[in-house]
């Protein structure tokens, strides 16, 4: 260590002392500076990146309600440009055909600085498109949002081709390129690909998972972040790089990670919390952003932390800008304060592709509650699977796990749909929501004792660490009884086990309602296989033992006091 010696007019011992004693007391005080500084740094946010996209996609027409006439949706997309450059803000912009050809759109979008503002493609299919493409409109109005008119999904694989060309060309004809970004609320394999192999997109968004909302199903995917395709099926991740489309497809809306996967619970449609500026349940109320966006600063996420916020401009400017006052600044802010990056879609992706050949396990951990439930949840994902655990008045379960497998073929990838819905799924090992009825919730519970008075581990608050690279370890301290039970996700295993004082007799239980007809063919002893729309896949047991029960689905039980599954073998 190297001192500097302190101004002075003396060198004699004495000065030399004090001179010492006091270049060990700056050098204290900066150590304790820097201890300080680190402290900050560990409660206000992580060394792995914070990713915002502020998305606004933009519709020309809304035929579902008189008022929103084609000027109130012009002016919502003037209004949002002028918040988001007044904050100096990053944000990508979606055009629906139908306002990609209108000259007013073009004019506005077309003076936006290329440094803030990326343009881009909505995948929603008008009737401009259809007919500018040389087929016939099917469609109520001008733009129906019936899945079987109004989607990729309601075409031949020929005429979604078709539909891209139509819309590239007049693209490129207008901006003078070819979009990088194309989003939707989901967006068919076949069509990405094309996108991809002929117009080179680099990235794609699709919606949260939600049941039955607008009549669009996407249910079991990968949570949150951004995932590589299966090239059989736009919603399911892919497990190999051969079979997947290398276009990373961001998931949006900002899901409340704890309260939207129950709302509605034991009825077919869920109600939607998220980061949306429209709802006063969620992106419109102040202190459920200012909690969203301190749990997503501060929680584990192991690579990257994502989110997407914008809305798009059906809801109208007067519904959604309570909603962008309270966010806007507050994102610039955090910005300012180098918590979050803000950026456009094509960046992310371009980083997502720079840094990651294959999806990669990710987590999204939320240990405060907005509402007086005092819940706590950690969602995991990987190329292989997704678990979710749920922590709810001192008891803990598996809310979810699903499976992925990139053989899984989406319905529509061959052939168009018929319905007016849409339904895009995984594999299902624990459905917390759709094995659920209204007086009896599903999960795979962690229950203690034997014969007939079995209870539930009670615990307190747990600890997550996600320090070491692909591994997220949770330890939740026991008080009934008194002991730790761990939990180690990575890409491919999930590795339960309980350390108690006393020796305890323990396993896990699947509930489910009674009326429930879940998808599982077998249980064996070291394996469990499902069968979920004609599509066989199992479960297995590297550590532990399945039990068949009468009054549940199954039992596992832990072999010399571990409980290991393989998600990767199918």
């Amino acid at each position: 260590m190297n001192f500097v010696r302190m101004p002075g007019s003396g060198t004699g011992p004495k000065r030399s002392i004090i001179h010492v004693i006091i270049a060990i007391a700056l050098i204290l005080l900066a150590i304790s500076s820097c201890s300080q500084s680190g402290k900050e740094t560990e409660l206000s946010g992580r060394d792995v990146p914070g990713i915002v996209n502020i998305i606004n996609f933009v519709r020309q027409c809304e035929p579902r309600i008189d008022w929103i006439t084609e000027e109130v949706l012009y002016k919502t997309v003037e209004e949002q440009i002028l918040i988001m450059k007044k904050h100096g803000l990053s944000g990508t912009f979606l055009l629906q055909y139908d306002a990609l050809i209108d000259t007013m759109y073009q004019a506005l979008l077309k003076d936006l600085p290329g440094d803030q503002f990326e343009i881009g493609a909505w995948w929603e299919i008008p009737q401009p498109l259809v007919e500018n493409s040389g087929f016939k409109w099917r469609g109520r109005y001008p733009w129906d949002w019936h899945a079987d008119v109004g989607f990729a999904t309601g075409y031949s694989p020929e005429e979604r081709e078709k539909l891209v060309d139509t819309y590239m060309a007049d693209f490129k004809a207008i901006f003078g390129y070819y979009p990088r970004s194309a989003g939707s609320w989901f967006i068919d394999a076949h069509t990405l690909k094309y996108m991809y192999d002929k117009y080179g997109i680099i990235a794609s968004c699709n919606c949260k998972d939600q049941v039955g909302t607008d009549g669009y199903t996407l249910w079991g995917g990968y949570w949150s972040q951004a995932y590589y395709p299966s090239v059989n099926n736009a919603y399911m991740p892919a497990q190999n790089p051969e079979n997947q489309i290398p276009v990373p497809v961001f998931r949006m809306l900002g899901s409340d990670p704890l309260h939207q996967y129950d709302n509605g619970l034991g009825g077919n449609v869920q109600r939607v919390v998220s980061l949306e500026p429209v709802y006063k349940g969620g992106g419109g109320n102040k202190e459920w952003v200012e909690w969203y966006f301190r749990e997503f600063i501060e929680g584990p996420a192991m690579e990257f932390a994502y989110v997407q916020t914008g809305q798009e401009n059906s809801f109208a400017w007067e519904r959604m800008k309570e909603g962008f006052n309270i966010q806007m600044p507050l994102i610039a802010k955090l910005r300012d304060d180098n918590k979050i990056k803000v950026e456009t879609l094509a960046e992310t992706a371009e980083w997502f592709k720079n840094n990651y050949s294959v999806t990669p396990p990710t987590s999204v951990s939320v240990m405060s509650d907005h509402s007086e439930k005092d819940l706590k949840t950690v969602w995991f994902n990987s190329r292989f699977y997704r678990a979710n655990l749920l922590w709810e008045n001192g008891t803990l379960r598996f809310r979810d796990i699903h499976m992925f497998d990139e053989d899984f073929k989406s319905d529509y990838l061959t052939q168009k749909g018929n319905s007016s819905k849409c339904d895009y799924y995984t594999l299902p090992v624990t459905d917390g929501f759709n094995w659920s009825t209204a007086d009896k919730v599903a999960g795979l519970r962690f229950m203690r004792g034997t014969g007939d008075s079995p209870e539930e581990f009670i615990g307190s608050d747990p600890l997550i660490d996600d320090s070491k690279k692909g591994i997220l370890k949770i330890q939740w301290p026991l008080s009934e009884p008194e002991g730790m039970l761990k939990i180690i996700f990575d890409e491919e295993t999930l590795t339960v086990n309980v350390d108690t004082k006393r020796k305890e007799d323990w396993y896990l239980e699947l509930s489910h309602g009674d009326d429930i007809d879940i998808p599982l063919e077998s249980v064996n002893n070291n394996t469990l296989v499902f069968r979920f729309k004609d599509f066989t896949y199992s479960l297995t047991a590297l550590s532990g033992r399945f039990m068949q029960q009468n009054e549940s689905a199954f039992r596992i039980v832990p072999e010399r006091g571990i409980i290991r599954f393989n998600l990767s073998v199918r």
